[in-house]
């Protein structure tokens, strides 16, 4: 069985599937990519089923080196990576031979990056996921981001797809900012009627206390007019919650499966994406839209990854 090993480990660069669904009723959260756009995007360049664990890359990248011949693609933030002397292209797939360091140098936009590999990291499912859930230690490589000296196996190949190119962007943050599409939350009595307004009357920059869980926002407080606690129910993924503070936290894949804190809004499914290529000292304008506007623009982003699907 082939390997990848891992001579130097980047930042902090995990294990990734699509995530570990059907199990936070028991406290086990879901994980998954920061990005899924990116994540699909490259599995299907290298003819792998959207499922299939990548590696996620973030902001420093790793050197890695194959025991046979593979297909890769990158795709997400824009690193500089070479194979051996040679320049690779971000967001297609090409073939890396035995042997030869795949390397990350700069990166120009976007915090994340997802490599696949033509058959996947084979790491031990658990929960029916590979993913990697960094505060419980649970998946993945160990339960941990990888370091240096790290072998993971591969699966067997996939079959080559037919196109090695997509016919489609993924929208980044440029300038180290980004608009967020949020819908109201069920929670809005909570709050004054003018909350959703100032959520988007402002920009909002991620704290250096951010992470896979949650990102914390610098910006315009908002208060809640309702006094006490609420009962803990589920949360999701692209939730803003406002704790006792009054500075929102976006929520993030290895988010916690309950909270107590009011929730003003939650992030577009469309959205979700863009919103995982931010990182620390990047800033967010919020905009608030309705659930047409919401399906629509999922419906716009589904089309564009199935079409590169579809070519395999």
């Amino acid at each position: 069985m082939s390997s990848v090993h891992v001579t130097r480990p980047g930042l902090l660069t995990t294990v990734q599937d699509l995530g570990r669904f059907g199990w936070q009723a028991y406290g086990v959260s879901t994980a998954g990519p920061m990005d899924p756009r990116a994540h699909r995007l490259a599995n299907a360049l290298v003819g792998n089923a959207a499922d299939a664990a990548t590696l996620e890359i973030t902001l420093v990248g790793p050197e890695l080196t194959f025991e046979d011949d593979r297909l890769i693609a990158v795709c997400g933030a824009d690193f500089v990576v070479t194979v051996g002397d040679h320049l690779a292209a971000s967001g297609c797939a090409f073939r890396v031979p035995r042997g030869s360091p795949v390397r990350f140098g700069a990166r120009t936009h976007g915090s994340r990056a997802y490599l696949a590999v033509s058959g996947g990291i084979d790491v031990m499912p658990l929960f029916g996921s590979r993913a990697t859930h960094l505060p419980s230690r649970l998946g993945g490589h160990a339960g941990r981001a990888l370091r240096a000296g790290d072998t993971l196996r591969l699966g067997p190949p996939a079959p080559p797809p037919a196109t090695r190119r997509p016919a489609v962007s993924l929208s980044m943050p440029r300038g180290g900012h980004a608009t967020l599409h949020v819908l109201p939350s069920h929670h809005a009595e909570r709050f004054g009627v003018d909350a959703i307004e100032r959520l988007q009357s402002a920009r909002y920059t991620v704290s250096q206390d951010s992470n896979r869980m949650g990102f914390r926002l610098e910006g315009p407080s908002i208060r809640t007019r309702v006094a006490g606690e609420l009962l803990s129910e589920p949360v999701t993924v692209g939730a803003v919650q406002v704790p006792h503070d009054g500075h929102p936290i976006l929520l993030m894949p290895d988010r916690q499966t309950s909270g107590g804190y009011p929730t003003l809004g939650t992030v577009i499914s469309a959205d979700l994406g863009l919103a995982g290529q931010l990182g620390p000292g990047d800033t967010i304008t919020f905009a608030a839209c309705d659930a047409p506007q919401a399906l629509a623009a999922l419906v716009a982003q589904e089309r564009a990854l199935l079409g590169v699907t579809a070519t395999r």
